[in-house]
């Protein structure tokens, strides 16, 4: 089941956004974010709601909605589903005039929550892609944009080309940033917990902001720092965090087996611990 909120009313199904002149059906200029809602619970919920709202801002567009209002919505949305349910929550601002730039005062707006179960602990396989992800001189890396992910699925399809769920994409210095479809962290050879710093070819997500004050609450300090891939082949842990599946490790990267380790299990445990009170 999934409902979607557009012009005022709520919808169930696949509900019709846009007409074929719309800026954002051919010039690409969408943004959108992804929030949780597990059985009644929404972690960070106001946070993925503000970048949206600055995401959209990034690509030129206005989201007609506050926070306040948006986040009236998620609650409102939520209540039609059953108490238990796991929900993906989706809001949407998107371009409608304009010919090659945006008119800001037209953007449209759209909040879809569907039914998204939490994925399982047994984890997924990754590979290393030869894609590359994009720095800011080259595209809108500071915003959630629809139009980055065309690039995010091209290097999924490489991967489960190749017999992998998904991919490690460097930038063009040929530095870890992060997974195709999530943020990457690891546990060194030397025992350090790593993520790839910020460097502005990716979005540093909510999700794990939360899980590295988390860990750090627990005495476990994660280091931000370059990743070169070769420390990918020596990890003893490698896991990724994001909306979908909050955490969860990467059991297989390209030909090696890795154990669900110790540092992943905590991250999941706290964070989940954190959820329950939201």
């Amino acid at each position: 089941m999934h409902l979607t909120y557009f012009n005022g009313q709520w919808t169930e199904g696949n509900t019709p956004l846009f007409g074929a002149m719309d800026h954002s059906v051919w010039l690409g200029s969408s943004v959108f974010d992804g929030a949780r809602s597990v059985r009644g619970h929404m972690p960070d919920l106001r946070l993925h709601l503000e970048r949206v709202t600055r995401s959209a801002v990034s690509l030129g567009l206005r989201c007609p909605l506050s926070v306040d209002q948006m986040e009236a919505l998620v609650h409102e949305g939520v209540a039609k589903f059953p108490a238990d349910a796991e929900l993906y929550v989706r809001p949407l601002v998107f371009g409608t005039d304009g010919f090659l730039v945006p008119v800001a005062e037209k953007s449209s707006f759209a909040l879809t929550l569907f039914d998204a179960p939490m994925p399982p602990w047994s984890g997924f396989t990754a590979c290393l892609s030869g894609l590359r992800r994009p720095d800011a001189t080259m595209a809108p890396t500071d915003a959630k944009a629809s139009a980055l992910y065309a690039n995010s699925s091209r290097a999924m399809r490489e991967a489960q080309q190749r017999g992998f769920d998904n991919a490690v994409m460097l930038d063009s210095e040929a530095n870890v940033t992060e997974f195709a479809t999530a943020n990457l962290f690891l546990v060194a050879a030397d025992g350090a917990v790593v993520t790839p710093v910020a460097n502005g070819t990716f979005l540093a997500g909510i999700t794990r902001a939360r899980v590295i004050a988390l860990l750090a609450e627990a005495g476990v300090t994660v280091e931000q720092r370059t990743v070169k891939p070769e420390e990918l082949s020596t990890a003893l842990e490698i896991f990724n965090t994001g909306n979908f599946g909050k955490v969860t490790p990467c059991v297989r990267y390209e030909e090696r087996t890795l154990a669900v380790g110790a540092v992943a299990t905590l991250a999941r445990d706290r964070y989940f611990a954190y959820m329950e009170q939201q």
